[in-house]
């Protein structure tokens, strides 16, 4: 079975700076990554096991925890792992930084600003989650 994932490929085109040409086999991954250690580490394995088994069978009662709650956070904590990896190609051949005769690739300085741009953004939405979920204990599974 496919691993099923809080947010789509839309949602990180939509809500980040990633431009829409992006290939979503360059960053999928980065969602995941995402989800299972971020998010976890909010819901708890019982509560991400729920949510996963309700989208994927189109049912539930988590609409606005998803939807107001979790999507924003995994959104750029998602951008936040992928940004380390989004200037190289790994391949075959070894691993090879993106050049472009009409860009200018960026620092590591400037790199890492972006990436701690996306966390401020991620724990800003985490905060808010963390609190919906002290104030709805009725969401946890039994």
């Amino acid at each position: 079975m496919a691993e099923v994932l809080l947010i789509s490929r839309n949602d990180i085109v939509k809500y980040t700076a990633l431009n829409g040409s992006v290939d979503v086999d360059k960053f999928i991954q980065f969602i995941l990554i995402a989800q299972n250690i971020h998010i976890l580490n909010f819901l708890g394995s019982d509560l991400l096991e729920k949510l996963k088994s309700d989208i994927a069978g189109g049912t539930g009662n988590y609409q606005t925890l998803t939807q107001t709650y979790i999507k924003p956070s995994l959104v750029h904590y998602s951008m936040m792992e992928y940004l380390p990896f989004s200037t190289v190609t790994i391949g075959n051949k070894g691993v090879f930084k993106h050049t472009s005769e009409a860009a200018t690739a960026i620092t590591d300085q400037e790199l890492e600003k972006l990436i701690a741009a996306e966390r401020k953004i991620a724990e800003n939405y985490a905060t808010r989650l963390v609190d919906y979920l002290c104030n709805n204990s009725t969401l946890f599974p039994e």
